[in-house]
C-alpha cells in the first residue's frame, strides 16, 4: 500500500482541524479510496482512516498504523496505550504520548 501526500489538496480540511482542535500539526494522505489524516497535539497523536465505498479491512488499519506510528519517536508513546475505534467505513487509533516528568 502506498501512501500519497495530498495535504495541500485539502487546506480546508487542515486549517478547519487546526483552529477548532488542539492539534499543532495536520497531514492528509491517500491509499486509492481511502483517506488518512494524522494529526499531532500536545497529549496525543490521532490517525483517522476513511474509506467512503466500502469497509476499511484490518490489514489496511495495521499497515496504515504501523508506517505512521515510524514518524513518532517510541519514547513517547506506549504501545499497550493505543485505543482503536472502528465502524464500518471509519477507523480512529489514538495514541496518547507518554507524560514526561
Amino acid at each position: 500500500m502506498k501512501l500519497v501526500n495530498v495535504t495541500n489538496s485539502h487546506s480546508g480540511l487542515v486549517l478547519q482541524q487546526l483552529e477548532n482542535t488542539d492539534a499543532f500539526l495536520v497531514k492528509v494522505y491517500t491509499a486509492g479510496d481511502t483517506l488518512v489524516i494524522y494529526t499531532e497535539a500536545p497529549l496525543h497523536n490521532e490517525i483517522l482512516i476513511v474509506n467512503n465505498n466500502r469497509s476499511i479491512r484490518p490489514q489496511e488499519i495495521d499497515e496504515i498504523k504501523q508506517r505512521l506510528l515510524k514518524k513518532i519517536a517510541p519514547d513517547f508513546y506506549e504501545e499497550q496505550s493505543i485505543a482503536i475505534i472502528e465502524n464500518d467505513n471509519m477507523v480512529e487509533i489514538s495514541i496518547p504520548k507518554k507524560q514526561l516528568l
